[in-house]
């Protein structure tokens, strides 16, 4: 009977520490803490009139703008004013932009694109423009067949 008696405990229970409960106040006591500090938050903005693009219609056109043109396939196209449009390349650009800024002080520069033109030429053409230290460049928005 004394093997018997080995195995009966006093009546005493071992205490366990739970963790399941624990990990759930965890993430209680987190989720709180997130919301609170972004309701902190307050975002402070400016309001701001942007500018309305308008279409301009029967306007005389420019005839001191220069059209710089960019093609599909990397061809060049300069244009003056209503003039036709001439082939050129890459490297004739920055002589003519030179030229162009020592006759006229305001000269205006428009890059434009055909619709299938390559990002690469047109960033090339804009650093020729900026390389010559002409400041009133626009890039249009519409798209003309190559070389009109």
């Amino acid at each position: 009977m004394a093997g018997a008696a080995s195995h009966i405990d006093d009546g005493k229970k071992k205490a366990r520490i739970e963790i399941i409960p624990l990990i759930d106040v965890i993430f209680f006591l987190l989720a709180t803490f997130v919301l609170f500090t972004l309701s902190l938050n307050k975002i402070a903005s400016i309001p701001v009139q942007l500018p309305a693009a308008q279409e301009t219609k029967n306007t005389k056109p420019d005839e001191e703008l220069v059209t710089l043109q960019v093609s599909d396939t990397g061809v060049y196209y300069w244009k003056v004013g209503t003039n036709p449009a001439e082939q050129i390349q890459l490297m004739d650009i920055a002589p003519r932009l030179k030229q162009l800024r020592d006759n006229n002080a305001n000269a205006k520069v428009l890059i434009a694109g055909d619709s299938l033109a390559k990002y690469g030429p047109t960033v090339q053409a804009l650093d020729q423009v900026r390389e010559a230290n002409i400041t009133q460049v626009s890039v249009e928005t519409r798209v003309h067949p190559t070389g009109k």
